[in-house]
């Protein structure tokens, strides 16, 4: 199956073209025919199996560029994930004329309220914001005609229910309603049923053939001192960029500084940070500027880019759950990446309840197989000229920073247009 047998716009079929998407995962081969059909649309799949193209295909098919009012929303749980559906939202819909509107809170409101009167066709929001906006009249859902709930069972366990309810309140009941999440417990069952018309549920179970494809190495560290074996990774050369996670927000602060002092071009994303503050390290780092992130578990969640190509677990995460979400960041809607964990004699016990969680033991390798390695630059730390280095950097991995004078990484290219829009 493809693309081209559901009758998607030219635009949508381009954009796909473009960004080497050609078949469909499995919950888009069977929720987007549902979805163009009209159908209420219940979807399970886990995280990274392309849900929010299997909502966002028929989203930018049924809506009318030349209606400038709101005909589609979609409810996300957090702001951070609301600014990634709307990245990939707008790779869609720009070229099919249609404009887009992304309302969260943490920031001020005119900027989204110009957006709401520019006539905006399709808002991404969180449900705080979101109401606020229809209590003020900034925002009308009257013309509404689709709402879409993604990852509705956080949405819902985080006490969103009465927001929702009142949001839905506010749409006409002839709406479409779809509803995607990676579980469907029995309280998201109750509120499918009050809300949407007959749905047709949608279950891709984690076992169905497409799990991610992610190649996993555990490194064993028995020193305790894993600095030097990130160090060495770091040197690894990639064509995409790597993401980091230390457990709190003072190591992976002071990991990131010692890095920095080493002449790597890394940044820290942890949850003191602003939303201004975040949303720049996080634009900086899927535009390729920064090629590795360093993030703690809150900071990184909502954090979907199709660049990632490794994750590092420079510290063990407190349960296997924590493990998965972390891992998932790589691997994202059909491509392929690498998952690093180094563990220390004081993992063990965790590590080991990790691996009965997946099933299976990972593979291991010693901190030595990492000591002669080739210390070769990333291209993404070439310079400005794009030729190599004409010699490894000095024992230890210290380099001279490199000024690109605003010049895009080599990682930023076609794939990271889905998830391009930090307009969020």
């Amino acid at each position: 199956m493809s693309f081209t047998s559901f009758g998607l716009r030219q635009s949508s079929l381009k954009t796909l073209s473009s960004l080497g998407i050609l078949h469909p995962t499995p919950i888009q081969a069977k929720a987007i025919p549902l979805m163009l059909a009209g159908s209420d649309v219940i979807g399970q799949a886990h995280t990274g199996s392309g849900k929010t193209l299997a909502f966002g295909l028929p989203l930018v098919q049924g809506c009318d560029p030349e209606l400038n009012s709101v005909q589609a929303l979609v409810l996300t749980p957090t702001r951070e994930l609301a600014q990634q559906v709307a990245g990939v939202l707008a790779s869609l819909a720009e070229p099919a004329r249609l404009t887009l509107a992304v309302l969260y809170g943490g920031v001020g409101y005119e900027a989204q309220i110009q957006a709401l009167r520019k006539g905006a066709q399709v808002v991404v929001g969180t449900p705080g914001r979101v109401l606020d906006h229809l209590q003020q009249r900034t925002l009308r859902l009257g013309t509404l005609r689709l709402l879409v709930l993604d990852e509705a069972d956080q949405m819902l366990d985080r006490g969103f229910a009465p927001d929702v309810e009142r949001i839905i309140a506010a749409t006409p009941v002839t709406r479409q309603t779809a509803l995607f999440s990676a579980t469907t417990p029995a309280w998201v069952r109750n509120v499918a049923a009050k809300h949407l018309r007959q749905p047709v549920f949608v279950t891709i179970e984690a076992d169905a053939g497409d799990e991610p494809d992610i190649e996993h190495t555990v490194v064993e560290v028995w020193s305790g001192d894993k600095l030097p074996v990130l160090v060495e990774l770091l040197n690894q050369a990639t064509t995409g960029a790597t993401l980091v996670f230390g457990r709190t927000r003072h190591g992976v602060v002071n990991l990131a500084r010692r890095l920095q002092r080493m002449g790597y071009e890394v940044e820290a994303l942890q949850g003191d940070l602003g939303q201004g503050a975040r949303d720049r390290i996080v634009k900086r780092f899927r535009e390729g500027h920064v090629p590795v992130l360093l993030a703690t578990n809150v900071a990184a969640r909502g954090l979907d880019m199709l660049n990632i190509e490794r994750v590092i677990n420079y510290d063990l995460p407190d349960t296997s759950d924590l493990f998965i979400h972390r891992v998932g960041r790589t691997a994202r809607i059909g491509h392929s990446g690498r998952a690093i964990t180094l563990i220390a004699p004081t993992d063990l016990q965790m590590m080991h309840e990790i691996e009965r969680a997946l099933g299976r033991k990972l593979p291991r390798v010693p901190a030595s197989a990492f000591a002669r390695a080739p210390v070769v630059l990333p291209e993404i730390m070439t310079k400005v000229n794009g030729s190599p280095p004409t010699s490894a950097p000095p024992a230890g991995g210290r380099r001279r920073r490199r000024r690109r004078s605003g010049e895009k990484a080599a990682l930023a290219g076609p794939e990271a247009v889905l998830a391009a829009a930090v307009a969020p």
